[in-house]
């Protein structure tokens, strides 16, 4: 995870930016819900009357309520409120009153300046509510059953008695009205205020219709901001994650490319594609999905749970329940499906290996008729991975149905709950409709958290196996500090004592190697196969490092030279000629991209490729395909072998570079190469005697060993291996002849 943290951080301003989005999607979604409650709650349930307290009351109606106040209270509420009337207000302003409040004739008003709310609710919802139940419920009115009224209605009685005994005559009925739920009194309140402004000639309709549409516009312009946040993180992630990806990629190919020969061998090729595209890719998903979910889910949940602290503690149990549900059904599908996604990525490599072992050797396959055999194999292992990706599928899909019934089934235990709640007057609608949705986005959050649990187990695997690509030390080094080519040395090469053995090998490959190559001589290698011909020359250009002694190349030993200016000093082909796909023009220039067109002729020429190239209709523009597919294996060869030649290094090397040439293409190619490649070392690994049978010196190699030393003639004498190869190549009369 170091790895992905060390490449997310190129991209810390975007994250930065994505966090800013989530708070701002987070902000809108937790502010719906709430929105919500307020059209049930104020919209229906309260006409769009938002306050208890009444912005505008008739003067009549506020002097009754200043009859159920001590006078401390008195002075607080008349200091916020202020007289209007016919006296103190011209012609003009007092028929603009008249207008906004058409049945208030010539009664007196008074105009609320709209500050300390929660003061004036709390001075002012008792009285209303006193006045409330006598004047819109009489046949509640029990609450003065004691008061004589005989004398008069009962404001002029509280009137006329002195305050002290109205404070204590009030008392009873005030401790009744304690014990009254707040939404009971806020709902009677707010009845006695829309009773008071339709008194007054204020539209109740309109003004619904207004604060709905208002909250509804509100509604809308939030779910749009939330909308527009989501688009962009969702873009600035997939952009974060392709970066990443684009990156990682460029590191693991690095990294492949400075690999030596032993370390290719063990990571296979199909192993490595596999870590360079699917791996890449569940690490790319698995960064979407914490940028966008992993830091959403936090701030939502945290959001919800305050929200729903703030609308209603008592049922906050209920949200528990539904969490706990959530998480026990996750847990146990963790359990289940872990192991499974844990195999998922071998599977695919098992798949991507066959896959590319048939489709290489397909022309084999056919040449035995052994489709069947291979359709067998790779149906093996196509099974096992379509049953271990139907069993996830499955478990997947039966989540998903089963998280929805506990969301379902947390709803209706709220409704339940709730409604009992509605019932004694301690909710109201909107608040339950609210808590539903806030207990959805919580169970949602910690739904998306635990779906990222079982995705990360998936791409953490994938993430170790990009880890074990990039940990991996090459064991081909460069030297701290570049040792000097002696230029006086041009092409000179020497092999000291040199011995080596593969990885973890109990023996040796080869062993006490020592020879000479000098420049414009041929130095060739004969062997049985399997004599160690191959990794001989691959020491050359250190696809290996010798276990013991020395490779030295113009006197300085190529462990003290930098892999670069090594390699531009060698001309190699391979045992089986490579092409890439491009032109033969761009094939041929490979090693030199600046090679000028009579340089590209010239190696094609002395390659012997110069006369099937111009056959072709395009010539030297002519396409090559993937792997050089279009070309024969003779045409790959000398193509392979005029890339070396354009090159123009101080060192050719040729590992059985011949073998798909005709003899007489053998004989000429030869012949052009000690004669264009005078100036050059010229080392030849051939299986056929004749392709080396003029070379200046022969090294006979047996079992990682030097057993002759010579020219052709030289060794038909002194070297028996020598002799038992040439007698399998030559006839006696060639033989007697020699």
């Amino acid at each position: 995870m170091l790895t992905i943290l060390r490449n997310l951080k190129k991209s810390a301003l975007a994250i930065l930016f994505v966090i800013i989005l989530l708070l701002i999607q987070a902000f809108c979604d937790l502010s719906l819900p709430s929105y919500t409650s307020n059209i049930v709650n104020i919209g229906i349930l309260q006409a769009g009357i938002e306050s208890s307290v009444p912005e505008v009351i008739r003067a009549s109606q506020l002097e009754k309520s200043l009859l159920f106040l001590n006078q401390n209270d008195k002075d607080k509420l008349l200091s916020h409120y202020s007289l209007i009337n016919k006296e103190n207000l011209n012609q003009d302003e007092w028929a603009t009153y008249l207008k906004k409040y058409p049945l208030l004739d010539d009664e007196d008003l008074y105009i609320w300046d709209g500050e300390d709310e929660t003061l004036i609710s709390s001075l002012i919802a008792d009285p209303l509510l006193i006045i409330s139940t006598l004047e819109l419920n009489p046949s509640k009115a029990n609450m003065f059953h004691d008061i004589n009224t005989k004398d008069g209605d009962i404001y002029t009685i509280l009137n006329n008695l002195p305050e002290e005994a109205r404070e204590e005559m009030l008392k009873p009925i005030k401790e009744q009205i304690k014990l009254m739920p707040d939404t009971l009194k806020s709902q009677a309140t707010v009845a006695y205020v829309r009773a008071e402004y339709e008194a007054i000639g204020i539209n109740i309709g309109k003004l619904q219709t207004r604060y709905i549409l208002t909250v509804g516009a509100k509604m809308l312009g939030l779910a749009f901001a939330a909308m527009a946040a989501s688009i962009l993180v969702t873009f600035v992630a997939a952009r974060i994650a392709a970066k990443l990806g684009r990156d990682l990629r460029n590191d693991v190919f690095c990294k492949v490319l400075s690999f030596s020969n032993a370390q290719m061998d063990r990571f296979s090729t199909a192993s490595l594609i596999t870590r360079s595209t699917n791996d890449i890719q569940q690490i790319q998903m698995m960064v979407v999905m914490m940028v966008r979910i992993v830091i959403y889910s936090p701030i939502l949940a945290l959001g919800g749970i305050i929200r729903i602290l703030n609308t209603n503690t008592t049922m906050t149990w209920t949200l528990g329940v539904g969490v706990g549900a959530v998480l026990s059904l996750v847990i146990i599908l963790m359990v289940v499906a872990l192991p499974k996604f844990k195999l998922m990525q071998k599977l695919v490599d098992k798949v991507n290996l066959v896959m590319r072992e048939i489709l290489c050797g397909l022309p084999v396959i056919r040449a035995f008729s052994n489709e069947n055999h291979e359709k067998e194999r790779f149906d093996k292992v196509n099974t096992a991975l379509t049953k271990n990706s139907l069993f996830v599928g499955r478990v997947m899909t039966f989540m998903m149905p089963a998280l929805m019934l506990i969301m379902n089934l947390v709803a209706i235990l709220i409704v339940w709950v709730g409604a009992d709640r509605i019932n004694t007057g301690t909710m109201q609608v909107g608040d339950i409709m609210a808590f539903i949705q806030y207990t959805m986005q919580i169970i949602m959050s910690f739904l998306m958290m635990t779906m990222i649990s079982i995705i990360l187990p998936r791409a953490a695997i994938s993430v170790g196996r990009i880890n074990e690509v990039l940990k991996e030390e090459p064991t081909i080094h460069d030297p701290a500090e570049e040792e000097t080519i002696d230029p006086n040395k041009n092409g000179l090469l020497e092999f000291r004592n040199v011995s080596f053995s593969y990885p973890n090998a109990e023996e040796d490959v080869l062993s006490d190697i020592s020879f000479i190559a000098k420049p414009g001589e041929v130095t060739a290698i004969i062997g049985s196969t399997g004599s160690g011909k191959s990794t001989l020359v691959n020491l050359i250009p250190r696809f290996y490092d010798v276990t013991e002694g020395e490779i030295l190349i113009n006197g300085t030993d190529i462990r003290n030279i930098s892999q670069y200016n090594l390699r531009k000093r060698l001309g190699y082909v391979p045992q089986k000629g490579v092409l890439f796909s491009g032109t033969i023009e761009s094939n041929i220039s490979f090693g030199m991209s600046e090679a000028s067109t009579e340089t590209i002729k010239k190696a094609a020429r002395i390659a012997q490729a110069a006369e099937f190239i111009e056959e072709k209709p395009e010539g030297y523009k002519e396409p090559i395909a993937q792997g050089g597919s279009n070309v024969s294996g003779g045409q790959k060869q000398r193509l392979s072998i005029a890339r070396a030649i354009a090159k123009n290094p101080e060192i050719y090397i040729f590992d059985d570079s011949f073998s798909a040439l005709d003899y007489k293409t053998d004989s000429e190619l030869r012949k052009a190469l000690k004669k264009e490649l005078s100036h050059s070392t010229v080392i030849i690994v051939a299986q056929r005697i004749s392709t080396i049978v003029n070379a200046d010196q022969i090294l006979v190699l047996d079992n990682g060993k030097i057993v002759g030393k010579g020219t052709h003639k030289e060794l038909l004498k002194d070297c028996e291996v020598y002799r038992q190869i040439a007698s399998s190549q030559l006839s006696k009369e060639e033989l007697a002849y020699e």
